[in-house]
This record gives structure tokens, sequence and C-alpha cells, in this order.
């Protein structure tokens, strides 16, 4: 009997802790965000959310009605919470802000200062962190994620691999998630930036279905350079070429194509050069009591593409060429944003300031309130080391032979 009443007990306790999910949501009940945008008109922050349609994805798959796959809600409120909440004025089901893919803020608001909109987005308990952040150059959040896409059903997912692809691939973007903004932001050691991303073509006729029908998309999203900021403000934008020099310098350079020039007697004909592995390494020391930057790449890359058919890859004389006209081309492109970052934004976006941080304590804690001053005027030594390693399936090129012919 005594045994009875134990297990009794025991299954009484046991019930307690299946108290069974006392908070739960049903599916039916979400309409589910990928993609959230930030904006602000006047006083009032307005908020984007893209939705899924969940019929018309499902349509894809052999159903649906034909419309757009998703569907755009807005609200304005003094706050973005408030502007996110009011959103259920007109939406059916509750915004569900778990699984968005990318956080799209304006650029006009991007100049006024991002930081209480980041608030309400790290602080909020249904939002993740691997998201990216993106800033909409020459123009809104809304605008931009209004855009249709015909490769992939969901915008928001077109807008994320587009800039992983593009990263991983050709290397002037970079792909910036909330920790790591809100880290540069609150760092003295570096000022923050984002990659920008642009609406191409009409922007009307990227709301409609017809988008989806043609051959050459009419409106179209891409990735485009970096923007510095200042703190939470956006302060100004980098050329492509800066933008790949930053990105070498901050390791963010997976691989990429180089042109470079070979032609004689005036023909403009280049060697393409595909970078596969590139490194980086930031060191800093004193000299005469300041900090010198010294900024050390190592890659390889292959030939890929050849249009000079007087150039032999067979010869190790050729092979040295190139590597000599590969490494002055990544150098001169970090100094080109060294240069810009000191003389045109005075902001450091490299993280010297974290070297010199590691490096030299004692020397930080007198510039750290300061730094981008110091950064401003401090001396910097590049040195890149690419190796070429392959040049392809084949060795001398059929546009030789085809000079020999005529």
């Amino acid at each position: 009997m005594r045994k009875i009443v134990q297990l009794l007990i025991l299954v009484a306790i046991c019930t307690l802790l299946l108290s069974g999910c006392w908070n739960r949501r049903e599916l039916n009940e979400l309409s589910i965000s990928l993609a959230m945008g930030i904006d602000k008109e006047g006083d009032e922050f307005v908020v984007t959310h893209q939705v899924v349609n969940p019929s018309e994805v499902a349509g894809s798959q052999g159903g649906g009605a034909g419309g757009a796959p998703v569907t755009l809600y807005q609200g304005k409120g003094k706050t973005v919470f408030q502007a996110s909440r009011k959103i259920t004025k007109e939406a059916p089901r509750k915004i569900y802000a778990a699984h968005i893919r990318v956080l799209v803020i304006g650029e006009a608001f991007a100049k006024e200062g991002m930081a209480k909109a980041l608030d309400f987005v790290s602080r909020g308990q249904e939002f993740r962190t691997d998201f990216h952040i993106l800033l909409v150059r020459d123009g809104k959040a809304a605008d931009a994620l209004r855009v249709l896409t015909p490769l992939e059903t969901i915008p928001a997912n077109e807008i994320f691999d587009t800039l992983e692809t593009s990263e991983r691939a050709w290397s002037s973007a970079g792909t910036i998630q909330l920790d790591e903004l809100i880290n540069d932001l609150v760092s003295k050691g570096r000022q923050p930036f984002l990659t920008g991303i642009q609406i191409m073509g009409n922007k009307p006729d990227g709301n409609e279905t017809s988008n989806l029908e043609a051959i050459d998309v009419p409106t179209r999203i891409t990735v485009g350079n970096l923007a510095v900021f200042k703190g939470d403000k956006l302060i100004g934008w980098l050329s492509e070429d800066e933008s790949k020099g930053h990105n070498y310098v901050t390791g963010r350079v997976t691989s990429t194509i180089i042109a470079l020039p070979c032609g004689k007697n005036g023909e403009q004909n280049s060697v393409a050069v595909e970078l596969i592995r590139v490194k980086e390494k930031l060191k800093a020391r004193m000299e005469n009591g300041k900090p010198k930057i010294r900024v050390e790449i190592e890659g390889e890359g292959n030939v890929a593409e050849v249009e000079c058919s007087e150039l032999d890859l067979s010869k190790t004389g050729t092979i040295t060429v190139l590597e000599k006209k590969t490494n002055e081309n990544v150098e001169k492109r970090i100094n080109q944003a060294i240069q810009v970052a000191q003389e045109k934004h005075k902001v450091d976006i490299f993280g010297f300031g974290d070297v010199v941080h590691r490096e030299s304590p004692k020397y930080w804690k007198k510039v750290e309130d300061h730094w981008d001053e110091v950064f401003v005027g401090m001396e910097t030594e590049v040195k890149v080391d690419i190796k070429l390693r392959r040049t392809g399936t084949v060795g001398d090129s059929f546009l030789n032979e085809m000079k020999k012919e005529k």
C-alpha cells in the first residue's frame, strides 16, 4: 500500500511538470514575416513587414491563384514597437518575427541615427540574431520590400541569398548581423558599416506580378557597396574598389576577380585572376610615441582568363609578372580605402583601434575617447603576397594560333 501511495505522489509531481505549452500559438494564427523594414516619416517610425502568403507559396508547387507570394503590412508609431503593434489594425494575424532573414533600413532614417530602432530588435524575445542588416541606398526600406523577385519565390530569401553569394564570389559586400553591428556601435576602436542595396528600374513596376513574368526583369534589387557610419549615423558611401579594399583589411574576401592589363600597342586586353584564398593579419607598433599599423595580406589565385595572345603562361617569368601586378592591384585597393576613410570620412571602419588596444593597452587608455582623431593622422603600411598556382586546363591560348594563321 505504501508503495502505491509513493507511486501516486510521484505521478502527481510529474503531472505538475507537464503543464503543456501554455503560451503556444498555432501556425494558422500567425503571419510569418521574413523581412522587416524601418523608415522614418517626421517624428514617427514606419515599420514594414514582408509576410508570406501561404496559399501562394504552396501554390508554386501546383496550386494557388497566381497572386503575389508575399503581402506587405505597415504601421506607424512613436516607437518601433508601437508601429509594429499597430499592424494588427489591418493584419488578420499577429506578425511573427522569429524567421526574419533580412532587416532593411532606409537611407534617410540611417542619416538621423538608427540606434533607437535596434534597441527594440535586440530586446525583442521573438527576434533571433542570425538575420542580415542592410541599408537601402537612395530609397526607403518599404520600397525595397515591395519588389517581387522571379528566381526565389520569397523576395526576402532572394535578398539574403544574393548578399551571401556576392560576399563569397565578388567581395565588395559584407554580411553584418545584429550582434556584430551592436558591438561596432559600442566599440571605441572601430566604427560600423553596412552593405547597401539598390532598387534598379521603375519602383512601382516591382510591386506588380508582371515583374515575375519577364525574362529581363524590369525592376530588381542589387547588392551595392559599403555604407560608412559615425556612431549610428550614416555619413557616406565607399566605391566598389574602396569596399573591396576595406574587405581585404577586415578579412571578408573569400574570392574575387582581378582584371590585369596585358595588351601591347594600345590594345585594351586583360588577364583575369581569380583569388581563391585570402588571409589578413593586422599588426600595430609604436614609433616615436605614435601607433603605426601594418596590414599583411597573403593568398592564392588562379589565372582564369587570358585575352592577350602574346602571353606565354608556360614561362616562370610571365607568372612572376602577373603576381606582381596582382599584388599591386590589391595593395592599391587597400591604400585607396584607408585614404578615403582617413581624409574623407575621418572614421576608423577597419578596427585599427582594436589592434592598437591589444598591442598597447597603456597607450590606448590615453586615446580611446578620441581615437578617430588619432586614426586620421596615423601611418599605415601594406604588404601583399599573393601567389598564382594554376593557369587552367590549357597552356598556350588558342588566340595565339588564330593570330599565327592570320
